[in-house]
């Protein structure tokens, strides 16, 4: 039995997150759905990393196993044609090794998380970015991210319902820069806790407007107090870019 390893965008919005729902529709559901239809069997997929409702993806990783040998191109656009009209399509697919795994194989998970900076909302990019209408100082903000670089206890950014053993986490990387209208943060780490990222980027927020110093961002880590971490910033901003492999 083949194992297939699937490099997959699509646009959140409109999903309950990746994981299948119960009732409200999942991208695990239409990627599942539209494989089972051409492959003529129930497959299972399994992800790199598990998406928030509303967050997007350029690069998530899964793998499934097919019952029979498919060309990957043949699974690749099988896939998307069973896909439409859902905002989802398969980039790549390629045959991989047995022992192959999307979530426990993975070395680094790349995020990138995009604020509009200016007094006027978006419109070509709603529901892709969080709007922020006062001045931010992105210089401000990627000073006080640096403070929360190596490996601490999270817990000040991590969501209540956290399913994780352990709020200990190793941050490598997180960037912020401006490009223009926008504040773009870039984060990466083996692994990330629930809402990690966005409590981050609300916090870091917080810090480019001048209501927190980059001591104090420091300062709300070494609390480990939910309670002092800064507003949840929204999903649409967040989009899951890049998974490492050995």
């Amino acid at each position: 039995m083949p194992r297939y390893k699937l490099v997959v965008e699509y646009d959140g919005t409109a999903f309950a997150g990746w994981q299948r729902q119960a009732a409200d529709r999942s991208v695990q559901q239409a990627l599942e759905e539209a494989i089972a239809r051409f492959a003529n069997a129930p497959v299972r997929v399994h992800c790199a990393g598990r998406t928030d409702a509303g967050v997007h993806a350029t690069h998530q990783v899964v793998h499934l196993d097919l019952a029979r040998d498919w060309r990957t191109d043949t699974v690749r656009d099988a896939a998307n044609a069973h896909l439409r009209p859902e905002p989802v399509a398969v980039v790549s697919a390629a045959v991989v090794e047995p022992g192959f795994d999307a979530r426990h194989s993975a070395l680094k998970r790349h995020y990138r998380y995009r604020i509009l900076n200016r007094r006027s909302p978006p419109a070509l990019a709603r529901g892709r970015v969080w709007h922020v209408p006062w001045a931010l100082d992105a210089g401000l903000m990627h000073d006080a991210a640096q403070r929360l670089l190596g490996r601490h206890d999270f817990s000040a950014f991590r969501a209540a319902e956290c399913q994780a053993n352990s709020p200990v986490r190793t941050l490598d990387r997180l960037d912020v820069a401006r490009d223009g209208d926008e504040v773009v943060v870039l984060a990466a780490a083996r692994s990330f806790l629930h809402h990690q990222v966005r409590g981050m980027v609300g916090t870091l927020m917080l810090a480019g407007g001048g209501r927190l110093t980059p001591e104090g961002v420091r300062a709300v880590l070494d609390s480990r107090d939910r309670g002092r971490c800064g507003p949840l910033a929204p999903a649409a901003g967040l989009t899951l870019v890049g998974v490492d492999y050995p």
